[in-house]
């Protein structure tokens, strides 16, 4: 447990920066235990499948530069990598869709409509809402880098130069 500090203004500061470690520490997690179950599924058949772990490795080198005192320029990256997360959940919810409808039309050809988006969206192979597991974590990862402090100084003024 951290000492509280001597200046009672500076606890709101603290107990921010120990909520962004704790974030940072469930991104992390989550990142490694999404790429462990992608890659003991076997979701590594095409570029599309591979496209996620892809992400997580950046993602994690991306935080070791943050980490390593990167700045401003990797919270930027950060918040630019975690968009990339976003996206590709939505692109990947509608490949999973998209193959459980293919699936479903090869099983049922008469099938159609709601039962077959039904069908379709309840399909476990490919689960279709299981890339909503990278959304949540590009939100997670956005809710890291909310008004970072190294976002509050300029690169000038971080290296000590005058505008």
């Amino acid at each position: 447990m951290e000492a509280r500090p001597d200046n009672p203004a500076q606890a709101p500061a603290d107990t921010l920066r120990i909520l962004r470690r704790f974030v940072l520490g469930l991104f992390a997690i989550g990142i490694v235990g999404t790429a462990a179950d992608l890659l003991l599924t076997g979701h590594v058949e095409d570029a599309w499948q591979i496209a996620p772990l892809g992400l997580f490795a950046a993602s994690a080198l991306v935080i070791g530069w943050h980490l390593a005192g990167g700045g401003r320029l990797s919270i930027r990256t950060h918040q630019a990598m975690m968009s990339l997360f976003i996206l590709s959940g939505f692109v990947g919810t509608f490949l999973h869709y998209r193959a459980n409808i293919e699936f479903e039309m090869e099983m049922y050809p008469g099938l159609a409509g709601f039962e077959l988006f039904w069908r379709a969206i309840q399909g476990a192979s490919p689960p279709s809402l299981a890339p909503g597991t990278m959304i949540a974590l590009g939100l997670l990862g956005l809710m890291y880098a909310y008004r970072h402090p190294a976002l509050d100084t300029e690169p000038t003024e971080r290296l000590g130069a005058h505008p």
